[in-house]
């Protein structure tokens, strides 16, 4: 009798299974884009073992996309500098075409994404997809005044920014660039205002909180320094909970959306591991702070563990077969903590420099792209790829027919389409970081050209080194070549090819 029971409660079960990987398999992919802060490629103990290099620090959750999906190993940022490569990403386009193409924009500066202008947000609204941006935004919003609404806050620099009204956002947030729901942080963690946004409005991080000012003190009450701007923010304001903030944020969409008939798309912007190093104690059930040699490498756990939760629930909610996953990160990795070089991890792998170089280690980050409904085992592509070729992977994904200048689509390589043509990047271009510096690399053949800082015009510019990195690659780019007469039309050819791609602003893609 119990038998005939327990068939009679798993038959309609096992039915309600069928029938919802059913309907999961009939519609578009789910697709998730993490951008990982800061994060280098000797970061990811996958791609560490590339090159043999000493692991330190294992990240197992990463490694199992990697494992299952196609590892990029020549992967680069748009530039070595988070919100240019940010700007990058989210529009498909180089740097060099946005009105600021240096600038890094902060929470209180107009963004430089144009009104129209296409991004991942409203592409993926085309494509009739439910999207939503969590995390890091770094792109520019814009604040009414606190005693005139009808005007915009403009900073003053130098000054703390106290006259703005920060209950919500009045443009140049997610919302406005094509994302149903958003959890954001204008500047990270890192600065000011030292808030949350829902929606655009302001998210207390605790019922008695208040906005108040997060000055030096309020930052050694935490055992953290104040890195920037003193300023507004709120009273319970503290970089460790934000990890476990948006990770759950993350989840629960996950959870939402699930079983809905619209696919979704979230881009998901962690917060790890940007400076301050926070990490929280515990997240998941799996003890973070103080379980690594440094607070730096801490922090690369947590952000495992980030992606292993929403891993798991995509898996939860039976839908992680029909899911693009997309892990990268917006810029090399980081050279700021005594600890982590003293226990030989090294976050930029075997390449020469950080974040803000114009070196490999500046720029060089993991991307890798899990679909388990498409990829059935691990892929590796050498292929020179850019974090800004997302725009047009996705609109393949989606089956949108957009032109690009720059972006290029991976989805062929992604889906081992042999048969089928696939578009290659006769050269890179890559932004440096604050030091005005923008690369070009052809045929293993890299140049470095720096701007002059005092020309706004941007047409001061002279080649500084130019390496060959067929041959010493591994050695650090230390061998320059700049002033070896033997090089010279090598130098004259890339440079030209530089500048007609700059100043002519020609499609890359046509190339």
């Amino acid at each position: 009798m119990r038998k005939l029971i327990g068939q009679s409660i798993l038959l309609p079960v096992l039915l309600t299974i069928a029938i919802n990987a059913q309907a999961q398999n009939s519609k578009s992919p789910n697709i998730i884009v993490v951008l990982a802060d800061d994060i280098g490629v000797g970061d990811i103990s996958s791609y560490r073992r590339l090159s043999k290099g000493q692991i330190v620090l294992e990240t197992p959750n990463i490694d199992k996309l990697s494992e299952q999906g196609v590892m990029f190993t020549n992967a680069h940022a748009p530039a070595a500098l988070c919100a240019t490569s940010r700007y990058a990403i989210m529009t498909g386009q180089s740097c060099y075409r946005s009105s600021a193409p240096w600038g890094v924009w902060g929470a209180y500066n107009k963004s430089a994404i144009e009104p129209n202008q296409l991004t991942l947000g409203r592409l993926m609204k085309q494509a009739n997809y439910k999207t939503a941006f969590l995390g890091k935004w770094h792109l520019g919003t814009s604040f009414a005044k606190k005693d005139d609404p009808n005007e915009i806050f403009v900073e003053n620099r130098g000054k703390p920014s106290i006259n703005v009204d920060l209950s919500k956002i009045i443009s140049g947030g997610p919302e406005s660039l094509g994302f149903d729901y958003s959890f954001c942080l204008p500047a990270g963690i890192q600065s000011v205002p030292y808030l949350a946004f829902e929606n655009s409005k302001w998210f207390p991080l605790k019922k008695d909180s208040e906005i108040g000012f997060v000055d030096k003190i309020f930052m050694e009450r935490l055992g953290l320094e104040l890195e920037k701007k003193e300023g507004l923010g709120d009273s319970n304001w503290n970089p460790k909970d934000i990890g476990p903030l948006l990770a759950n944020k993350a989840v629960d969409y996950i959870k939402a959306y699930a079983k809905s008939k619209q696919p979704f798309f979230m881009y998901y912007c962690s917060q790890a591991v940007h400076t301050p190093h926070a990490p929280i104690d515990e997240l998941n059930g799996i003890k973070i702070a103080g379980t690594t040699p440094s607070k730096h490498m801490d922090m690369i756990k947590e952000l495992d563990v980030q992606v292993g939760m929403m891993v798991d629930e995509l898996k939860k909610q039976g839908i992680y077969e029909n899911t693009v996953f997309i892990f990268t990160s917006d810029n090399g990795g980081l050279h700021v903590d005594g600890n982590t070089w003293n226990a030989h991890h090294e976050p930029s792998d075997i390449y020469r420099g950080a974040k803000n170089d114009p070196y490999e280690g500046g720029h060089r980050v993991p991307f890798i792209v899990a679909w388990p409904e498409k990829v059935k085992s691990q892929l590796k592509s050498s292929k020179p790829v850019l974090g800004l070729d997302i725009m047009a992977t996705l609109a393949s994904i989606t089956n949108q027919n957009e032109d690009f200048q720059d972006s290029f689509n991976l989805e062929p390589i992604i889906t081992n389409k042999k048969n089928k043509h696939i578009a290659e990047r006769d050269f890179l271009i890559v932004q440096g970081g604050s030091r005005k510096e923008r690369t070009i690399i052809k045929d293993g053949w890299k140049l470095i050209v720096q701007y002059d800082k005092k020309d706004k015009t941007d047409k001061t510019k002279t080649p500084v080194a130019l390496f060959d990195l067929n041959t010493n690659l591994t050695e650090d780019e230390r061998f320059n070549l700049i002033h070896n007469k033997k090089y010279k039309t090598k130098v004259n050819d890339l440079f030209r090819l530089f500048n007609n791609a700059i100043e002519n602003k020609t499609s890359l893609v046509d190339y």
